[in-house]
Formats: structure tokens, C-alpha cells, sequence
């Protein structure tokens, strides 16, 4: 009797370096997804029981951007008031409205330096128009009086000055309170200035500061000495 040969035993193929390679991969990307996701979990579990944190957050980082935009703004605005070389003559001046004839003079502390210029006049402004901080730290609080008709307009007299010497010094810790004009000031007003340690930019200075290079500390008298030592000092 002829016997029958075993069935042939078929051969296991072993996988591959590459298909190694692969499954090592995949196992590895299984690891860090479950990790990452655990993570997560754990992120958002915690936030969920400390939602105020979040909040926080997102207050902070909006009031950044916010900040930062305004503060771009800002700086592209000054800069473009600085490289024009401000001048102003006084027909221009007299030309204005009173609130660009604020913010003129607002400029105009830029220019000389004062970073922080800013105009606040309106309603409410308890005698204040521009405020602004010179280099040498003074803090510079200044009313606005602006005249359609220049020297021909009414001339400012001691109830206005007398606007300033009560808020500017006490409401807005003013070094130097300051009344501007386009116009005339009356004697008695400037009587009261010089009593009260004010100063007043009358029609003539206002031309030559306006007009000039010099700062506004350099035209008038008796300012007040420099808060902090500067390289400008």
C-alpha cells in the first residue's frame, strides 16, 4: 500500500521591516493622541471648575489688544504731526473752529515734546482744554480761548483766568496753568495772572510759538524748574 505524504505546511511570512516601522509609528501616534487628549480632558475639566481664571483671561487679553491698537493709533497719528514740522500762522489759526483750534495747541505740545498731550475740553472740562506733560516732568494744564475775529474779538478777561486759577492747580494738579488766546487779554487780567503764578499766551506770543521752533517753556516767564533731571536740562 502506497502511503499519502503529509499536506505541505505552509510557510508564515514575517512582516517587513517597513510594515514594522509603520506599526510603530501608528502604536506611537495612538500614545501621544491618547495623551494629548487626556490632557485636554484634564485642561478643560479643570477650567470648567475654575471658569473665572478663563474669564480673566479673556478680559486681559482683549484689554491688551485694545491697548495695542489704540496705542498704534496713537503713534502713527503723532508721528505724522512730527514729520510734517507743525507751524501754524495765526490767520490759520484764527480760521479754525475752537475745537481744532484745541487740538492745534495740542499738537503744538507734541511737537515740543510732550508725549502725553492730549485734548479734554468740552462740557465738564472744569477749565481744562489740553493737558500734557513737558520733558523735565512739569505737568502743563492749559484753557483754550479761541476768537473768530483774532484781535478783533473780545478780549479775555479775569473771570476767565479766574476759571483756571480754581481747577487747574487744586481739580488738576497743574505745575503750569496756562490761558491761551488767539485774541487780546485785558490789563487787569494779566494783573491777575502774574498774582496768581498763571500764565497767558496772548495773540503776539502765541504767533511766535506757533509759528517758531521754541518750546512754550522757553517763551515764558517764571515756569516753574524741572520735576526730574533730564538730558534736556
Amino acid at each position: 500500500m502506497t502511503r499519502r505524504r503529509p499536506p505541505a505546511r505552509r510557510r508564515t511570512r514575517r512582516p517587513s521591516r517597513r510594515q514594522q516601522q509603520r506599526d510603530t509609528q501608528l502604536i506611537a501616534f495612538v500614545v501621544v493622541a491618547a495623551a494629548v487628549v487626556g490632557l485636554v480632558v484634564m485642561v478643560v475639566n479643570w477650567l470648567l471648575a475654575h471658569w473665572w481664571v478663563l474669564v480673566v483671561v479673556l478680559v486681559l487679553a482683549v484689554l491688551a489688544g485694545v491697548g495695542w491698537l489704540y496705542n498704534r493709533q496713537q503713534q502713527a497719528q503723532w508721528e505724522a504731526v512730527r514729520a510734517q514740522g507743525l507751524r501754524y500762522g495765526l490767520p490759520q489759526l484764527d480760521g479754525l473752529h475752537y475745537t481744532r483750534f484745541e487740538e492745534a495747541i495740542r499738537d503744538l505740545m507734541y511737537r515740543d515734546g510732550c508725549r502725553d498731550a492730549q485734548r479734554v475740553g468740552g462740557r465738564g472740562d472744569l477749565g481744562a482744554d489740553v493737558k500734557a506733560t513737558d520733558p523735565f516732568g512739569r505737568r502743563w494744564v492749559i484753557q483754550c480761548k479761541h476768537r473768530r475775529n483774532g484781535a478783533q474779538g473780545s478780549a479775555v478777561g479775569t473771570p476767565d483766568l479766574q476759571v483756571l486759577n480754581g481747577s487747574a492747580r487744586q481739580v488738576h494738579g497743574a505745575d503750569v496753568a496756562v490761558i491761551v488766546t488767539n485774541g487780546r487779554v485785558t490789563g487787569p487780567a494779566v494783573v491777575f495772572a502774574k498774582q496768581q503764578r498763571l500764565h497767558v499766551v496772548d495773540r503776539q506770543t502765541l504767533g511766535v510759538w506757533a509759528a517758531g521752533s521754541r518750546p512754550l517753556w522757553e517763551l515764558l516767564r517764571a515756569v516753574p524748574p524741572p520735576r526730574r533731571p533730564t538730558s534736556l536740562s
